[in-house]
């Protein structure tokens, strides 16, 4: 489950005690109490006696008070004094221990943080609730609540910014809730809530979700973080059985059926909510299987390039060939990144998955005619790390490719989670000689300021418009526009998503653009792509020069054109 090590509240661990003597403190206490009501006893009586000594010598009457008498007469005084400050000493002991018992008990069960139940404590709550409900003849729902994206507000702007994002997050949840609702923090940035109603009313829980996730959209201004954050939402219902089929589920099972419903959420899309369904928990751990089996694959080299040629679209010419990866699984078959390429980005892997198979791309590109160049994508997660400009250069060198030959393609929509770092990765990789690309252009949120400030040296159109061309008047505007755009900027644009003649004609009418798609070629491995380009003449022993090769430099000859492919369905690109 998407989760997070970041601002996580553990729960407090249960306070260690000494073994007691509870006998022993309650025989201190009686023994305090008997000694001064002894005393006391013993001091009326001898007081009395005495006291009328004392006065009948006042009087003048015998010969006062006997000093046995008078000394145990200031015994019983000490005596009442010392037993009962005592006894009041250690109910004073007694209140206070009842006290710090009280304040451990609600550490315990309560996130100090937000002031939220724990983890700990929302499962007995949960179950205790659910028979409250079933008395009154209702349900409960359980409500799992995720913070989307948090771990990256939390490494762009710190910790101590996140923890107060996730106390008005927290506040902002309980405003959502009616009087009798429950509501937990599970640790990091989740929330669990517990919602009694009525079995025919689920629509006041869809209305309560819906609350939820519109009140912590709101804008967050916290320290320099003034910005919007999300929730994706997980519901269940009390009255679901549990998976054994035996009866209705614990909190455990509710907990569990709403955090797979809540990854629903986040997979639709984020910020939006799901009811559990049974077919969730199966398409759960087949993403179980698939994280295990990505985490095997990279150790086992099942990860390889794939390459898509991109050509001149008024020639025919090959430019270039895009890298593709595909995933060859002993299990699931090949499989496509749009399956495998999330599932590396979320449990950590997308690093060292990314730059394996960029590594076996420039040792194959390095056979190609030295006019030819290398595209390849980079996750956004590989953009959040400092050290990837000199880690790329790492792999130049170790596979002696040139440079000037390699094009590293950043999607537009990382351009709004952190501009300034995308500047300077870009900056550092076009110092090195690498060429940088603006992908998916026209889907994501970039800017005319930002196409100026950046330095890119391409833009490619993103393969929806593209496709659309000759049926949707909308997309050719589109198309048009960013034409003009990349004219005017000195950007040269590549068309992707060209899949039949009747694409590559209405392009034509536009401009003239680097294009790829099915029309000019499939994806296919480094073993065909090699087939491909002896029959072009396009390999480094065709020209009988591997010196030109390892320089980077084109031959004189003009490299012939690559003749289309029939026409073929159009397909998702695979990045």
């Amino acid at each position: 489950m998407p989760g997070t090590d970041d601002n996580s509240s553990a729960d407090p661990a249960p306070a260690q005690t000494q073994p007691t003597n509870r006998f022993g403190k309650a025989e201190r206490d009686l023994l305090a109490l008997g000694i001064a009501i002894t005393a006391t006893v013993l001091f009326v009586g001898t007081s009395s006696s005495a006291l009328t000594q004392v006065i009948h010598q006042i009087k003048g009457i015998g010969l006062g008070p006997d000093l046995l008498l008078t000394n145990a007469l200031l015994l019983n005084v000490a005596l009442v004094i010392f037993g009962w400050r005592r006894y009041d000493e250690l109910c004073i002991e007694v209140r206070q221990r009842r006290s710090a018992e009280a304040r451990a008990r609600q550490l315990a069960e309560t996130d100090p943080m937000t002031g939220a139940l724990n983890r700990r404590s929302i499962g007995p709550a949960t179950d205790a609730l659910i028979t409250a409900c079933a008395a009154r003849g209702e349900v409960a729902a359980f409500v799992m609540i995720d913070i989307d994206h948090f771990k990256q507000i939390n490494d762009f702007n710190g910790h101590a910014v996140g923890d107060r994002i996730l106390v008005e997050c927290a506040r902002r949840i309980r405003a959502a809730l009616p009087e009798e609702a429950l509501m937990a923090r599970l640790g990091g940035d989740e929330f669990a809530c517990v919602i009694p109603f009525a079995t025919h009313a689920p629509e006041r829980i869809d209305h309560v979700a819906g609350q939820i996730i519109d009140l912590i959209a709101a804008p967050i201004t916290v320290d320099d973080f003034n910005g919007e954050v999300t929730a994706s939402v997980g519901i269940t219902r009390s009255d679901r059985q549990n998976r054994l089929g035996t009866g209705p589920a614990d909190a455990a099972g509710l907990l569990h059926m709403a955090d797979i419903a809540m990854y629903n959420a986040k997979k639709q899309g984020r910020n939006r909510y799901f009811w559990f369904e049974n077919a969730m928990e199966s398409e759960l751990r087949y993403r179980s299987e698939m994280e295990v089996g990505v985490r095997q694959g990279i150790a086992r080299g099942e990860f390889v390039p794939y390459y898509q040629p991109q050509v001149d679209m008024g020639t025919g010419r090959v430019l270039g060939f895009e890298m593709l990866a595909r995933w060859h699984s002993p299990v699931f078959g090949v499989v496509e990144p749009d399956a495998f390429i999330p599932i590396a980005e979320e449990i950590g892997v997308i690093a060292e998955l990314s730059e394996g198979l960029i590594a076996r791309a420039l040792e194959d590109a390095r056979g190609w005619d030295p006019s030819l160049t290398l595209s390849v994508n980079i996750s956004p997660v590989q953009l959040r790390d400092p050290w990837f400009a000199q880690k790329l250069l790492k792999l130049l060198t170790a596979s002696t490719f040139p440079a000037n030959r390699l094009e590293i393609e950043i999607t537009e929509t990382c351009l709004h989670q952190n501009v300034a770092m995308v500047s300077t990765l870009i900056t550092s990789l076009k110092n090195q000689g690498i060429s940088v690309s603006l992908d998916d252009f026209g889907t994501g949120y970039s800017s005319l300021s930002q196409l100026r400030k950046l330095p890119f040296d391409r833009i490619k159109i993103d393969r929806s418009f593209v496709t659309a061309l000759p049926r949707d008047d909308d997309s050719q505007t589109i198309v048009s526009t960013i034409a003009a755009l990349g004219a005017g900027l000195g950007m040269p644009i590549t068309a992707e998503g060209v899949e039949d003649e009747a694409v590559l004609a209405q392009l034509a009418q536009i401009g003239s653009f680097r294009a790829q798609g099915y029309h000019f070629g499939r994806p296919v491995d480094a073993a065909k792509t090699r087939d491909l380009l002896a029959a072009q003449g396009l390999l480094v022993a065709a020209h009988g020069d591997t010196h030109l090769a390892a320089q980077g430099e084109a031959p004189d000859a003009p490299a012939p054109a690559i003749a289309p492919e029939p026409a073929a369905t159009p397909q998702r690109r695979s990045a």
